[in-house]
């Protein structure tokens, strides 16, 4: 059976800059042996499938796969989604509220200037663990002293729980090399829920203005690096929020994997809304089995 798919590019300021994600259309007949199969297929970071919503409240239904297997919320995925959706429907702006196992998200989707912009109100921040400054460091390779002094590493999550890990100059982004194994146990006892080890985002935050660089590392991420993560971002804005009374923070990723990415993050009645560019790239059909 044929479905529409698009490729789009999120958080992009360019087309094959940001993150790359594929969306199919009219999923509701498509089991989840096959979606996982096409997100293995495709090799991207996640494919999302649009459904019909269980909720009232909600739009649509927003299933999200890695190439390991289902996942309860993503950003990027829920943006990137919200721009094909609205493009099948031949809206130039809409309001959404997408369904994902993590609950109800509203996005907004505009035109600007040749490109799309979303934006999305995550869930409200849960503060979790603090980590061991010393272990996470050395789980990508880096010494304490590239520790931030002021801001501890923190588990939290607006959907999906990220290991917010902050250091304390930009030279330290470049240098860091992920060890899986080094990462999985600096994280052992941070979990939220068994088996889900959060993301590591090392974060360098400029404090004179309102902007910082990241990197994500993630096993389930093809490469073991991701280029732009609304999932962190989110959490990152209420991490400043709360650490340092930051309400609005311009986030830089990507960029050492050539696939510079631009999120954008702002506080708005204690919730993060985490938004940026999105551009299409291939629009075509895929058959899958019901």
């Amino acid at each position: 059976m044929a479905h529409r798919i698009s490729w789009l590019d999120v958080f992009a300021e360019r087309p094959l800059a940001g993150n790359g994600l594929a969306v199919v259309d009219d999923a509701d007949q498509i089991d989840d042996e096959s979606m996982l199969a096409l997100a293995q297929e495709m090799r991207l970071s996640e494919t999302t499938f649009v459904q019909s919503p269980d909720d009232d409240g909600a739009d649509y239904r927003n299933r999200i796969f890695t190439v390991e297997g289902e996942i309860p919320f993503a950003g990027h995925p829920s943006l990137g989604t919200a721009v094909a959706v609205a493009r099948w429907r031949g809206l130039e702006r809409a309001s959404f509220v997408q369904e994902t196992r993590s609950g109800l998200q509203p996005i907004e989707v505009s035109p600007d200037g040749g490109r799309w912009r979303a934006e999305m109100v995550q869930n409200e921040a849960e503060f979790g663990t603090e980590l061991d400054p010393e272990a996470v460091m050395h789980s990508v390779r880096l010494n304490f002293a590239d520790a931030h002094q002021d801001l501890p590493p923190q588990v939290v999550s607006t959907g999906l729980p990220t290991a917010i890990v902050p250091v304390s100059d930009p030279d330290s982004l470049v240098r860091a090399a992920p060890d899986f194994d080094s990462i999985d146990l600096a994280l052992r006892g941070a979990q939220p829920r068994a088996g889900e080890t959060p993301s590591f985002y090392l974060v360098w935050v400029d404090e004179e203005a309102a902007r910082a660089r990241a990197r994500m590392f993630a096993r389930v991420v093809p490469g073991g690096e991701d280029p732009a993560t609304g999932s962190a971002a989110g959490p990152l804005g209420a991490y400043l929020a709360a650490q340092a009374g930051r309400e609005r923070t311009v986030i830089s990723q990507g960029e050492e994997m050539g696939r510079p990415s631009v999120l954008e993050v702002e506080m708005v009645e204690g919730r993060p809304r985490v938004g940026g560019g999105v551009i299409p790239v291939i629009d075509g059909e895929v058959s899958l089995p019901r």
